[in-house]
């Protein structure tokens, strides 16, 4: 098993002219900007504090480059949505995802979203497509499963995988960072995505 706490920032790029070439595997990882990225990395990786988690939506403005041992990278890539930033910043953002994708690295892109909200936002359906059209594989991650009775997990996550036309065979992922469930699931995921070859 792959030791993912063997990681640390490697780099950290605001412009896709800075975008390394891909070399080894990546598993990136994008959502909303509130949907609890940093704190799902953090806990996944087993290094509290690697990534600054902010009470403000909208902080992590760069793609940054983790390292994980030999293998290859976990990517942090910019949250979207309603962070309180000039548009024109927003749509910085939009070019230097969209040129992320572009690179055509090997591995799998986790899609986070909130399973409170119950339906994907305009945001997660324009990442879903840019997945498709760059042929990108991803898998959904539904964060913040503590927030809600477990009773309604089914029935959310669901919802969400007919509105995105998920596979059945790719159901979403289903997390807590507070509780840990599923946690390993998602250790096991990226162990996968930087072991592709």
């Amino acid at each position: 098993m792959l030791k993912l706490d063997d990681a640390n920032i490697e780099a950290i790029c605001g412009q896709a002219a800075q975008l390394p070439s891909p070399s080894l595997p990546e598993v990136a990882v994008i959502g909303r900007s509130n949907v609890g990225k940093s704190s799902l990395l953090n806990a996944v990786l087993g290094k509290r504090g690697l990534l600054r988690v902010s009470q403000e939506p909208g902080r992590t403005r760069e793609v940054i480059f983790i390292r994980v041992g030999t293998r290859g990278y976990v990517v942090d890539l910019p949250g979207y949505g309603f962070a309180r930033v000039p548009l024109s910043v927003k749509h910085a953002w939009g070019r230097l995802v969209e040129a992320y994708l572009a690179r055509r690295a090997r591995g799998v892109m986790l899609l986070l979203l909130d399973i409170r909200r119950e339906e994907p936002s305009p945001g997660d359906m324009q990442m879903v497509d840019w997945f498709r059209h760059y042929e990108r594989r991803f898998s959904v991650v539904l964060t913040k499963a503590d927030q809600i009775p477990r009773g309604r997990w089914k029935s959310a996550s669901d919802g969400i995988a007919r509105a995105l036309g998920l596979d059945k065979d790719n159901p979403p992922f289903i997390v807590s960072v507070k509780s840990k469930e599923g946690i390993d699931s998602i250790r096991r995921l990226l162990t996968q995505g930087l072991m592709a070859e």
